[in-house]
């Protein structure tokens, strides 16, 4: 099983996507209310699944045996696998031959309908990443002005 703070293998890309659902939602907004914002964004359709191919091969196997995700503490998690779970098992009675892990590669590479982060992680997330590109740009700018 996944060990509590395991870093995700795509954090960033996911960061970026989170940016871009942020960053519409933000221009779409007449008055700005961040709760709102996060709220919105979390629910807005995301690039893929945010999960390695692996980890979801692991709990969708062991769902098709019949364990439950009683220990997976985080409903929007249990919500993102039981969603792969379903494609992977409508893949499965198209292509019986191929292997579970081949369908669910297949299925966390696909939009997924939303991000499954809570508001608030959506909030720690985008303000660490908008820390990151101001800093990053702080350090473009500065390497600019001591080449002149």
């Amino acid at each position: 099983m996944k060990h509590r703070g395991c870093k995700c293998e795509y954090a960033e890309e996911r960061n970026n996507d989170l940016m871009r659902a942020y960053i519409e939602e933000i221009e779409s907004c007449d008055n700005i209310v961040l709760p709102q914002v996060f709220s919105r964004i979390v629910n807005k359709p995301s690039k893929r699944f945010w999960v390695s191919a692996e980890r979801a091969a692991i709990v969708v196997s062991s769902m098709m045996r019949g364990n439950r995700l009683t220990s997976m503490s985080y409903s929007t998690r249990k919500e993102m696998f039981y969603e792969i779970y379903r494609r992977v098992v409508e893949l499965k009675e198209k292509y019986p031959t191929r292997s579970i892990y081949e369908l669910t590669c297949q299925v966390v590479l696909e939009p997924a309908p939303k991000f499954y982060l809570t508001a608030g992680s959506a909030k720690v997330i985008i303000h660490r990443t908008k820390k990151r590109w101001y800093e990053r740009r702080m350090q473009r700018l500065q390497r600019l002005h001591c080449q002149r």
